[in-house]
């Protein structure tokens, strides 16, 4: 596991609690996308006789949730292999530690803080 410090940036420090609380926070995100994933099959299943009367907007709606299920946890999968290999906690385009704050909000953050907003505005 790492811990960052950060000259003058107390909040980049991960104790080992946080680390600890942060690995059950992407364990129980994992288990609620999954399930929420299976709900989905379930429910996209039971329907298929219906989707003929189903409205298009909420066939949409369903599919679209569902990929954003996907996206979810595949980045808390990769948060996990993250913490595995000793390289979570650190932004995967400036390599400095992301921010303690954003971590513990954000558990499968990729980027520090400063990191994201310069992606967000280049989209």
């Amino acid at each position: 596991m790492v811990t960052h410090q950060t000259i003058g940036e107390r909040d980049t420090v991960l104790t080992p609690e946080d680390l600890a609380a942060l690995r059950e926070n992407l364990y129980e995100q994992r288990l609620f996308r999954q399930e929420q994933l299976r709900q989905f099959a379930v429910h996209s299943s039971n329907r298929a006789d219906d989707r003929r009367r189903t409205d298009a907007a909420q066939i949409e709606v369903g599919v679209k949730l569902a990929a954003s299920a996907r996206m979810v946890l595949a980045d808390v999968e990769a948060a996990l292999a993250r913490m595995d290999s000793g390289q979570y906690g650190t932004c995967h385009l400036c390599r400095r530690a992301v921010e303690r704050h954003r971590l513990l909000i954000v558990p499968q953050a990729r980027y520090c803080g400063r990191c994201q907003q310069v992606r967000e505005a280049g989209r």
